[in-house]
């Protein structure tokens, strides 16, 4: 079974990354279609894939479009029952839809005040109350969840799940806009920083597309907050350790350097989201590590 999927700019589509970790995290193949935001390029992708507005968009094999992340999670939890999208057990698999439900139409103030930019982390983004109050009631939920459903993983509802992906795009906030959160949410956050399948995405999302000047703020910036990535840098030439690019098997046209070891890809994507986190990409590290 094969899935398309309509994506906006990686770094500033909280939906987006939203839709595509319920694919990437759960172990279904998808391929993504990339339109940038603010221009025309969404709307015209879109017209192939009626009635859809906005992006993520899925079509199935079969030539189904689901738009809208609820309407994803539950498709794919119906045509891929083992991939776990959903706890089993029933009470925890409720806990788990109330989340995913109150974060798929909630939190408007947060949304607003901090727009998703994973590119950039600041110091302080002076919250106003209406955002503290969100993030009082994130911090109640994720209490809750972890407490009713007897979570002893880093997760709200036992292993990561559909709720997990829908709250990494607010965890993704806390930890650009440095909010106010206490010990067990900051773990939580931390916890997605460090998801193979986040750290994937925000390595993309630093590399497929110009800043958005929408997205820009003025606050004191300071290192991001989530994994120490490995000092990778792209260097010129093709003389490389291997010959074809760890990632499509095709000849090496572009190179990167580490430590010294300089290593090969087949264009400029695969290269640069290889740069931006070297740890993120299983095929590049088991290269390295050879």
């Amino acid at each position: 079974m094969t899935y398309d999927l309509v994506i906006g700019d990686r770094a500033y589509s909280s939906w987006s990354l939203r839709g595509w970790l319920l694919f990437d995290a759960f172990g279904i193949p998808v391929k993504t279609h990339r339109a940038r935001l603010y221009t025309d390029e969404l709307a015209t992708m879109l017209r192939d894939y009626f009635p859809a507005k906005t992006a993520p968009t899925m079509r199935t094999s079969d030539g189904t479009v689901v738009p809208e992340t609820i309407a994803i999670a539950e498709e794919l939890a119906t045509r891929h029952p083992d991939a776990g999208l959903w706890p089993r057990d029933p009470h925890a698999r409720a806990t788990a839809r109330v989340l995913a439900a109150e974060m798929h139409a909630g939190f408007t103030a947060l949304r607003s005040h901090c727009p998703m930019n994973l590119r950039v982390s600041y110091t302080d983004c002076q919250p106003s109350q209406a955002v503290l109050d969100d993030l009082k009631r994130l911090e109640t939920l994720w209490v809750w969840a972890r407490t009713t459903t007897n979570s002893a993983t880093p997760w709200l509802c036992g292993a990561y799940s559909a709720a997990d992906a829908f709250f990494a795009p607010v965890a993704s906030r806390i930890a650009s806009y440095n909010l106010p959160v206490g010990p067990e949410a900051a773990l939580y956050v931390n916890a997605h920083l460090s998801h193979p399948s986040f750290r994937r995405w925000r390595a993309m999302g630093m590399v497929d597309g110009a800043d958005q000047d929408f997205y820009r703020r003025d606050y004191p910036r300071r290192d991001w907050p989530g994994p120490v990535r490995l000092p990778a840098k792209a260097v010129e030439g093709t003389d490389t350790e291997n010959t074809t690019c760890p990632y499509s098997g095709k000849p090496v046209t572009h190179a990167l350097q580490l430590y010294g070891r300089r290593f090969g890809f087949c264009n400029a994507f695969c290269r640069d989201r290889t740069v931006a986190d070297p740890e993120a990409w299983p095929q590049f590290m088991a290269l390295y590590q050879s």
